[in-house]
């Protein structure tokens, strides 16, 4: 709001707040409350342990896709970031299997590593199931999920295990790793994601015929 000029032109000084003092020591007991707040150290997290001779050469620390951070992915992203996974990855991602399940469904994944694909599949007859046989992709991927997000000590104790396809698979304690169907092993097992357990396997598991040795898959 203006103030009308003095008789000698000039306008009079605003009145000097005197209890603007005593608002200070209220303002900072009030700031130094949230800051001691705020400073407060959550309680760490645990740090997901994932076990096998292959986990040495994946992710660790603080680099990009280390298991701490894929703890809080869901599990089509954090499947992205496991750098030997790409074949598996986009198998699902094109099959969308994992988009079938309910909801808040917990799921366990057995994924092969890309040269496990390369060692079953030639780079033709994978192209082919990946583009004209997606009925038959999704058979074979679902041999690889298992309903309910299970550490690999759970289903070694429960000695068998079922996935999505129907097949039960027998799962044992072969020291360091887990022997699956005695087809496969873990090569890094309990990756954590959100609702959701990946272990890492040396084979493809499932029914499909398939063709080896007759082509060089990309790395």
């Amino acid at each position: 709001m203006s103030h009308p000029a003095t008789p000698n032109g000039t306008r009079p000084r605003r009145p000097r707040l005197r209890y603007a003092p005593l608002l200070a020591p209220a303002l900072l007991l009030a700031l130094s409350g949230c800051t001691a707040t705020s400073r407060a150290d959550p309680t760490p997290a645990t740090t997901p342990q994932v076990t096998g001779p292959l986990c040495a050469a994946l992710p660790t620390g603080t680099d990009p896709g280390n298991p701490t951070f894929l703890a809080s992915q869901p599990a089509d992203q954090a499947l992205r970031w496991i750098p030997t996974l790409t074949t598996f990855e986009a198998a699902l991602r094109t099959s969308g299997v994992l988009t079938d399940l309910p909801a808040g469904t917990g799921v366990t994944i057995l994924a092969p590593t890309d040269d496990a694909f390369a060692a079953t599949f030639s780079e033709d007859n994978w192209d082919d199931l990946m583009t004209h046989h997606t009925d038959q992709l999704r058979t074979l991927l679902k041999a690889h999920l298992v309903t309910g997000a299970h550490p690999i000590d759970d289903l070694t104790t429960a000695g068998t295990t079922t996935t999505l396809d129907g097949t039960a698979i027998t799962v044992t304690r072969t020291g360091p790793t887990t022997r699956l169907g005695d087809r496969a092993d873990t090569v890094c097992a309990d990756y954590q994601a959100t609702n959701a357990r990946i272990h890492i396997i040396n084979a493809v598991l499932g029914p499909l015929p398939v063709t080896a040795g007759t082509g060089h898959r990309a790395h």
